[in-house]
């Protein structure tokens, strides 16, 4: 990415300015399946909490967070998912992008964007009347 895209764009990575401000008062704790980096502050608030941020790699979307990490950065627990977790079940499925947007996104039966197509009345809906 170019120089100048990192100065200005805040959708797609880290700004340069989020970047210096991590590597300055931020202490990088780990890094999840996907490339995104996880970071706490060296200070703690005015309250005694410390903040806790994601750097994400590429597009900035809340759903590629996984749900332990997501976990850490809400104060769930004190040390990194790895140590806090149990190993994956068999039946746990990976990360899957949230769709909703694109070509993927499901799209019912009668849904526009699928031809709009619904099934005929069958004659078992009698409308409301104020009258009756």
């Amino acid at each position: 990415m170019s120089i100048l895209a990192k100065i200005f764009t805040w959708w797609d990575g880290a700004t340069i300015g989020t970047q210096l401000w991590s590597w300055r008062n931020g202490e990088k704790v780990g890094t999840d399946a996907q490339g995104n980096s996880y970071y706490r502050s060296t200070r703690k608030t005015g309250d005694g909490r410390e903040r806790r941020w994601v750097i994400y790699e590429g597009a900035n979307d809340a759903s590629r967070v996984p749900a332990e990490w997501h976990g850490w950065l809400h104060g769930s627990f004190e040390g990194v998912p790895e140590s806090n977790l149990p190993p994956a079940r068999i039946w746990e499925t990976g990360y899957s992008p949230n769709a909703t947007g694109t070509a993927a996104a499901y799209r019912p039966a009668g849904a526009l964007e699928r031809g709009g197509r619904r099934a005929a009345a069958t004659g078992d809906y009698e409308a409301w009347s104020p009258d009756a």
